[in-house]
């Protein structure tokens, strides 16, 4: 008998569900369905994106071996960005720094580091991020510059 049950109410729930199916006025649309098509739906304004995204995935990449994750470099070797005042006065020359390289080495905050640093980006857009990071993260409160404060910064050829 249990089977019998189960089988006659499949077979109403399918008859049920293939009528239904087929109701639905024969192709002519409803005021609301028309309604429905022209309504725009507006989304929700997204959140502003990490204006230093770019910079942190650069550094993430490129600078992060040598600076260290902390910003605080290797003494001797590679020097720290935190409180840097090479990094703090002159922004244009740490832009250029990223794009070109300093084959001598530099001096920052007092000490002389003689390891080169190789170019680490391409773009003035590039390098402009990763400075930006830099200048205000790992304590730094440096403000911001943009691509048009670094028109004039030159991008050396590169050699292969």
């Amino acid at each position: 008998m249990k089977k019998s049950n189960i089988l006659f109410s499949s077979m109403i729930a399918m008859a049920l569900t293939i009528g239904f199916s087929s109701c639905g006025g024969g192709g002519t649309e409803t005021k609301t369905e028309a309604v429905a098509e022209q309504t725009v739906i507006e989304e929700p304004a997204k959140p502003a994106e990490n204006p230093h995204a770019l910079g942190e995935k650069i550094f993430n990449e490129k600078c992060i071996v040598c600076h260290q994750a902390n910003g605080q470099g290797i003494p001797g070797a590679f020097p720290s960005l935190l409180g840097s005042d090479f990094l703090k006065n002159n922004r244009l020359g740490a832009v250029s720094q990223v794009l070109n390289g300093t084959p001598g080495g530099s001096v920052i905050n007092g000490v002389k580091y003689s390891a080169p640093m190789p170019p680490q980006v391409d773009t003035k857009e590039e390098a402009v991020a990763v400075i930006n990071y830099v200048a205000n993260h790992f304590g730094n409160d440096f403000g911001m510059i943009t691509v048009e404060d670094v028109k004039d910064v030159v991008i050396n050829p590169r050699t292969p």
